[in-house]
């Protein structure tokens, strides 16, 4: 008959493909359940007021049109909902995948179980798979799975978060539109079970049995199983323990098997007694605290509680005498097998003659060890025993009584079983290698010996006092022939032989009184022992290694590890050396993920990577937290070298990634934590707190640095390398959450490039408006430049106080952020600054609509100015009167047109600020790499703008990064202008250029020109300041078409040659100040956007230009 899971049996391959998928379900619902977005569990005030509208349960169901229409009478709860979708449709749908395919795998198994039914795989039915040992083991696996995947998704993923997870799903995809979507069945499947994983949580009635029944599943299978379960030892495991009072642990993995799919059948649990008394005499007599999957652990005094059957059968388990009786059983044993394993790690014992002579010896103290480690360990977990349960308490407390319990001995026996083990194993590959090679070597060493006996009895070897023998020659010559004839394929007939061999070697001695003579004695001897070797070298099978891996099995302690974690470290701490036997442990530990991968790997599934990178990347970042940075760097050094590179799972660990690793999160820990304390500010304190609190970090910061520089030499890494990135790090992420706040599809932490798992960025509760330490660094430079309260003077890169006329601070705060946050930190402030200008430019168009597009009398005004000074080329009679009437008619606009345009305005001038400090310390700091910045600047605007003038010539293609990636490095560098930025994207506006022209001559009257100052404000109570205004106007120009500016310069043009034509005809002497104001605007624009004088020109005759110069 053909092999079960061979490829072309289709039935043994169905099956396997079923058990693999589930393996690699599970491991995918535990990868997710650490990525539940929190707003789901709605557990603070605050989720519930912002998401409580918009994240239904299934209530949903009842009437989604009411749901819905509530949401569509709120355009702010739709706008919400929207921007809630696109945050996390993503997860949702990974959420959704996972769970759907937990319904298919039950859909799956059915539908194998009624092909097997009916006759669809020829020659096999449910009885005869089952009769086939690999049949029978996939099976049971296969109902066991459905299981622990249920009870998984209750124990990680609650069910109201369930609920309204897939409620979100279905209300933001596509899904519930197509035909072929099971949802409603996955709902049916996954609603809330009314089980809370919260300690002390109440346990709802007819769980888990009324939640396994959700699906039918054929009542025959799952008897079948049960009986195969009760009676079979299905994975014959009592082979690798042979001793009767191990049997319970060699059938641990059937009993957690057992224990799940008896809820598929509960009557057996409630009412029949026989069978539950053979379920509990045959796997728990001795232990009622067993592990399911990868760790989770059961205490089944509590879990057959409700059950009567199950309840009285493990009565006699629990009863105190027979718990008396375990505990001391295995304090006794631990205590003999520890003294036992400390005797055999001392140096130098375990040899090979030794180990060869003994194995059944070692395998057996190593069974004694893992057995008590086992039975110590689970029944003395504290996550196997609820506190508020009085007998379950009393249970443990008489354990911990009786068995001496200490968790660290406990800790101690389990480190030397674990190098025990290993070394054991290593020797034993190494043997297994060597094998042949030392068996054909002894073989030859052996018949040479009689060879030359031969030759000695043949009378030709001078050899003292031998007589010549022929017979004992030829005898020893047949014996050499016996010797080399011996075949190593044949090890059974091979191992007879070599025994008979010994046998005449011993007697020939004897018969032949040859002892008187030392030196053939001597030869003899040599070849017995040869002989010997053959045997012990011929005895060194693989089947060793197999049981000690069974053996050694810990998955049950995947979870429970972590209670010996800061025992660990403090082992560490006192003896580095401890770290080698932590290798050992890890790698022990390791071997867990042999349950899940093994069909996984026998069904050539593309999804053995995934699982494995799962299992081995949560043990790795466990080791990773054994390895947390201990107070002396120096003593972590020392034990972490002596690590070797080790192989976890499939991921290479490193000893000195971890150490590399400790020290970054640590650096990471300790500079996030001085950052975000050290930049907050008090928005009343006079003077601002900036400047000082700035010095201050930089000395905290510029510490940190050298005692990094310190202790790169003594720990062997790049101390500089890990500084510049860690820090670029820390404040990258920061202005990213920063700017979350200005986005719709916010950046998630899993999905940032800056944050990681390994070495996590930590989070502080917001104290202001701002998330993080950069954004309350940005508000508080904004609040003391604000235009209203200060007066930019740009010759002199200073801001003084508009009363006062004290300086409030100068260029030197842009030098003391860079010394303190370094090219990162500025270079972020400029980025925030962006989605700052941006989220204002975007204010003041809603603004624009709002206020003047839908306001008929401003419309009209502007309608009968446009009539009134076309053409723009003409001059206006009457001029003052024309424009005073427009400003007077429009004056209730002004006040937060002025206020949005200085904001943008404040804001370039920062970004100025910001791109010179850049520039500066590039130009200082890197030379070489400003150069080849700005030389490949020109270079690639060249090729631009001849590539316009004749298209033939290349121009970057739409997949080449090269224009994106260039401008980041520009920008960090310093080398471009915030000016010519295009912040959004606009539509026409109409009458723009006219507002914008109206806006300009309307602030003229509150301005002034100082001969030492330029342009400033007359009185303080204006609250306006000249450079942001200008600056904005011209930011807000530059969004638009560049026909509007065009439009914008002609109408300033026509204002002065207009005024001037005015003055000239009443005979007034002085230019006004208006005009003075126009004027020294469109020398400022031309000087700020580096446009040619004819661009003015066009507008303004050049005399007017040079009259005004005399003014000046």
């Amino acid at each position: 008959m053909v092999d079960f899971l061979a490829e072309n049996n289709l039935c043994g391959q169905a099956i396997l493909r079923i058990v693999s998928c589930g393996n690699a379900i599970i491991a995918e619902l535990l990868r997710l359940s650490e990525f539940i977005p929190g707003v789901f569990r709605l557990k603070d005030k605050a989720d519930q007021q912002k998401y409580g509208d918009i994240i239904f349960d299934f209530s949903y169901f009842k009437g989604p049109e009411i749901c819905e229409g509530k949401l569509e009478a709120k355009p702010e709860l739709l706008d919400l909902d929207e921007e809630f979708r696109e945050n996390n449709i993503e997860i949702l749908t990974r959420f959704y995948l996972a769970f759907q395919s937990v319904h298919k795998y039950i859909v799956d198994l059915n539908r194998y179980l009624d092909d097997l039914n009916e006759g669809i795989y020829i020659q096999q039915t449910l009885e005869t798979v089952l009769l086939n040992e690999d049949g029978k083991q996939l099976l049971c696996e296969a109902l066991y799975l459905y299981g622990v995947m249920l009870l998984v998704i209750d124990q990680k993923i609650e069910g109201e978060v369930r609920e309204r997870m897939l409620v979100s799903y279905y209300r933001y995809s596509a899904a519930r539109s197509s035909a072929d979507s099971n949802l409603d069945d996955i709902c049916k499947l996954l609603r809330s079970t009314g089980y809370s994983s919260q300690p002390g949580a109440k346990r709802p009635p007819n769980y888990p049995e009324s939640y396994f029944s959700r699906v039918p599943i054929s009542e025959t299978f799952i008897s079948m199983v049960i009986g195969r379960l009760r009676s079979d030892d299905i994975y014959n495991q009592v082979s690798a323990y042979p001793l009767p009072e191990h049997r319970s642990t060699a059938l641990a993995t059937q009993a957690a098997m057992l224990y799940v799919i008896l809820y598929f059948d509960p009557s057996i649990l409630h009412t029949q007694q026989a069978k539950m008394r053979e379920i509990v005499d045959k796997y728990f007599p001795d232990n009622w605290v067993i592990s399911i999957y990868m760790g989770i652990t059961v205490n089944l005094a509590e879990a057959w509680e409700p059950y009567k059957a199950a309840k009285t059968a493990l009565n006699y388990t629990l009863d105190l005498s027979n718990v008396k009786e375990q505990a001391s059983r295995y304090a006794a044993v631990t205590e003999r097998v520890h003294t036992q394993v400390q005797q055999f790690l001392k140096e130098g014992c375990l040899r090979e003659e030794l180990v060869l002579d003994n194995i059944p010896k070692l395998l057996n103290c190593l069974r004694d060890c893992n057995v008590a480690i086992r039975w110590l360990m689970l029944h003395t977990a504290d996550t196997a025993c609820d506190p508020n349960n009085k007998r379950l308490r009393q249970i443990k407390d008489q354990i911990l009584t009786d068995s001496r319990y200490n968790s660290r001995i406990l800790f101690q026996l389990l480190l030397d079983t674990a190098q025990f083990e290993f070394i054991l194993k290593e020797m034993f590959k190494q043997m297994l290698s060597e094998k042949q090679a030392k068996w054909e070597n002894y073989k030859k060493e052996g018949s040479e010996r009689m060879t030359e006996l031969a030759d000695v009895f043949s009378g030709v070897k001078p050899l003292t006092r031998v007589e010549k023998n022929e017979n004992l020659q030829a005898w020893f010559r047949e014996i050499s022939k016996q010797i080399m004839s011996l075949n190593y394929d044949d090890s059974t007939a091979a191992g007879r032989k070599t025994v008979q061999l010994i046998q005449a070697l011993e007697e020939v001695q004897e018969f032949h009184q040859l002892e008187s003579n030392l030196q053939v004695c001597q030869f003899l001897a040599d070849t017995r022992k040869f002989l010997h070797q053959m045997i012990r070298t011929i005895n060194i099978k693989e089947e060793v290694l197999i049981t000690m891996q069974i053996v050694g099995d810990l998955s049950y302690a995947w979870q429970l590890i972590d209670s010996f974690t800061s025992i660990m470290q403090d082992s560490i701490r006192v003896s580095p050396s401890m770290v080698t036997k932590l290798r050992a442990t890890f790698l022990k530990l390791a071997s867990a993920l042999d349950l899940p991968l093994l069909r996984i790997n026998q069904a050539n599934s593309p999804d053995l990577l995934s699982v494995s990178q799962y299992y081995s990347g949560e043990l790795v970042s466990y080791v990773r937290k054994v390895a947390k940075l201990t107070h002396a760097i120096s003593i972590f050094t020392e034990g972490i070298l002596m690590m070797k590179t080790t192989l976890v799972g499939i991921i290479k660990v490193d000893p000195k990634q971890l150490l590399e690793d400790g020290i970054r999160k640590e650096l990471v820990k300790r500079v996030a934590l001085a950052l975000h304390r050290g930049l907050i500010f008090n928005p009343r304190a006079k003077p601002s707190e900036l400047m000082p609190k700035l010095k201050e970090m930089a000395a905290t910061m510029d510490g940190f640095h050298r005692s990094f520089e310190y202790i790169q030499d003594y720990v062997n890494i790049y101390g500089l390398k890990i500084w510049q990135e860690e820090v670029s790090r820390i404040i990258n992420y920061n202005v990213e959450q920063e700017c979350n706040n200005f986005l719709r599809t916010k950046v998630q932490d899993w999905q940032s490039i800056y944050q990681s798992t390994h070495i996590p960025i930590p989070k502080f509760t917001p104290v202001d408006e701002s998330v993080t330490f950069i954004g309350r660094l940005c508000r508080e430079i904004l609040r003391i430049t604000d235009p209203k309260i200060t007066c930019y003077i740009d010759q002199m890169n200073t801001w003084y106080d508009i009363k006062t006329h004290q300086e409030v601070t100068n260029s030197r705060l842009f030098s003391e952020i860079q010394d303190t946050l370094g090219t990162f930190g500025l270079n972020g402030l400029d980025r925030l600054l962006c989605f700052m200008i941006v989220k204002e430019l975007q204010n003041f168009l809603s603004m624009f609509q709002k206020n003047i597009l839908r306001d008929r009398s401003v419309q009209d005004t502007l309608k009968a100015l446009m009539s009134a000074v076309s053409p723009l080329k003409g001059i206006i009679a009457n001029s003052n009167k024309v424009y005073s009437a427009a400003i007077a008619k429009t004056q209730k606009i002004w006040t937060a047109y002025l206020d949005s345009i200085m904001k943008v305005g404040q804001m370039q001038i920062l970004r100025r600020q910001i791109t010179n400090e850049l520039n500066y310390s590039c130009r200082f700091d890197s030379k070489h790499l400003a150069a080849a910045l700005e030389n490949l600047n020109k270079a690639i605007l060249a090729d631009i703008e001849a590539h316009y003038q004749n298209p033939l010539l290349p121009y970057p293609k739409e997949d080449n990064t090269l224009l994106y990636e260039i401008t980041a490095y520009l920008e960090a560098a310093g080398i471009h202008n915030p000016l010519n930025k295009i912040y959004i994207t606009t539509k026409r506006l109409p009458y723009f250029p006219t507002i914008n022209f109206l806006f300009l001559i309307s602030q003229f009257p509150k301005l002034q020109y100082n001969r030492n100052l330029g342009v400033v404000c007359k009185r303080p109570a204006d609250q306006i300041d000249w450079l942001p205004l200008v600056l904005g106007l011209l930011t807000l120009l530059k969004q638009f078409h560049s026909r509007y500016t065009e439009q914008f310069l002609a109408l300033i043009g026509q204002f002065i040659r207009s005024t001037m034509e005015q003055c000239t005809s009443q005979k007034i002497p002085e230019m006004p100040a208006d005009v003075v104001g126009a004027l020294m605007f469109l020398e400022d624009y031309i000087r700020y956007t580096k446009l040619p004088r004819k661009v003015v020109e066009a507008h303004v005759p050049s005399f007017i230009f040079d009259e005004f110069r005399t003014v000046l």
